[in-house]
């Protein structure tokens, strides 16, 4: 089949900036177009030209960042091509534009998090939107209950497909690939002989890294070694400084352990910090869809804390590759799962092996592919 796949109008493709949905395209391209002829449409980048090919894949980008605007132009796009499927990720709203430009295609439509809320989409519309499509894909049972919940006429179209990872690239730093990575970049942040904790992700109140670092100094007490790495910005690439930004900073400098805030760190160059750690925490205080850092921690071997929020605690099994944080607002919680870990370093390894395991067996990129197809097929 000739398959369009239309991103969203926030980030490009390949995921130079980075991106969750950006790299979920990236991710599967190889293993569908192993089948179709398939053209992926997205906003245009200085760093990337407008037409491209690349192994086969065509790469269209176009005027966005505003939704309006790159509505106009996906349209103006598909009103001279054709195709026999069209996959739209995470836009409802573009399902009746694209119906109107392309009216014998078949749709499918990703869910990556709440854009069914009707605060993002008029129920109607959105109404109109599932009567269009075939297929509704979503990226955890969270986001598809709560599409269920609010339009159960969707029910029958909804199928969860989790995500994946690359896991030839994120390694254990134990791996001999990793070993001098993880070597070299402990030393040059001062973090030898340190149990290294990470967070990764968007520095914003929604994501909560507040709360792991009001829990550090109860933790450097039990636990002479610690020390924690900060990976993200305000908004990927965007380094700017905001209030949020400043209070965490605040926070940090108190903090009687060694501080790593490394800013933005560009999609390529994400797994060396994940080798380089001991423990992954994910900290989201809102009802995140499903974060795909789990994935990222897990295919590096390390052990899991994340929060009862959204999606965020179906990729965990207790004890096996994680620990959930039922009240993420105190950090105190944090404090006792972080604890019962750090405490144990027989289950502590377990975990990341445990982690990795389950990357390699349950969250390859060509299982997600392999799901899709599946999905185009019907």
């Amino acid at each position: 089949m000739k398959i369009l796949m239309i991103c969203t109008e926030k980030l490009p493709v390949p995921p130079v900036l980075g991106g969750a949905i950006q790299t979920y395209i990236s991710g599967v391209l190889p293993h569908l177009s192993k089948a179709h002829d398939i053209t992926v449409l997205g906003i245009n980048d200085p760093s990337l030209p407008d037409q491209e090919t690349i192994d086969g894949n065509h790469y269209v980008r176009v005027p966005g960042k505003i939704f309006e605007v790159y509505r106009e132009e996906v349209i103006h796009y598909l009103e001279a091509n054709h195709f026999d499927l069209i996959h739209i990720f995470n836009r409802p709203r573009l399902v009746l534009p694209v119906r109107k430009a392309a009216p014998n295609s078949k749709i499918t439509l990703s869910m990556h998090n709440d854009m069914f809320n009707p605060e993002k989409i008029n129920p109607e519309e959105a109404k109109a939107a599932i009567d269009e499509v075939t297929n509704i894909v979503t990226v955890s049972d969270y986001i598809g209950n709560v599409i269920k919940t609010l339009y159960p006429q969707a029910s029958s179209k909804i199928r969860t497909i989790y995500s994946g990872v690359d896991t030839n690239r994120f390694l254990p730093g134990s791996h001999p690939k990793m070993q001098k990575i993880r070597n070299e970049l402990r030393k040059a942040n001062g973090l030898e002989n340190k149990t290294v904790i990470l967070f990764a992700g968007r520095l914003s109140n929604n994501k909560g890294v507040d709360r792991l670092i009001r829990a550090l100094p109860e933790l450097s007490s039990k636990f002479k070694d610690l020390a924690i790495v900060i990976v993200g910005s305000k908004w990927f690439s965007q380094n700017d400084v905001t209030d949020y930004v400043a209070y965490v900073r605040a926070l940090a400098k108190k903090l009687p352990i060694p501080v790593v805030s490394t800013g933005f760190v560009a999609p390529s160059e994400i797994q060396n910090w994940f080798a380089a750690a001991d423990l992954f925490v994910c900290t989201s205080i809102w009802q995140e869809p499903l974060a795909r850092v789990h994935y990222e921690a897990m295919a590096a071997g390390l052990p899991i804390v994340t929060t009862a929020r959204g999606g965020n605690p179906e990729v965990i099994r207790i004890r096996e590759n994680g620990l959930v944080v039922e009240n993420p607002e105190d950090p105190g919680c944090f404090t006792e799962k972080i604890t019962e870990i750090l405490s144990n370093r027989a289950l502590m390894k377990k975990m990341g092996e445990r982690g990795r395991e389950l990357a390699l067996t349950l969250y390859e990129w060509d299982r997600v592919g392999s799901e899709i197809l599946e999905v185009w097929k019907k």
